[in-house]
């Protein structure tokens, strides 16, 4: 347990370079995230039945009355 090795030491580095380095790569990844998550959202609100006449509850989840 006495000083660490160089394998730790670039071990660390890599570690901080992924983190830190370059043109800061996790915001970026961060930023796709939430974009891909907002246009899922946007899509399940703009989701609409082809012919339009989905009015009731009943009628959106796929229920038919028969009566």
């Amino acid at each position: 347990m006495g000083s660490f090795s160089i394998w730790h030491w670039l071990i660390v580095l890599a570690i901080v370079l992924i983190f830190f380095g370059g043109r800061g790569k996790i915001p970026n990844l961060m930023k796709d995230l939430g974009q891909g998550i907002t246009a899922f959202k946007k899509g399940l609100k703009e989701e609409k039945p082809a012919d339009g006449q989905a009015s009731s509850s009943d009628d959106k989840h796929g229920m038919i009355d028969r009566s």
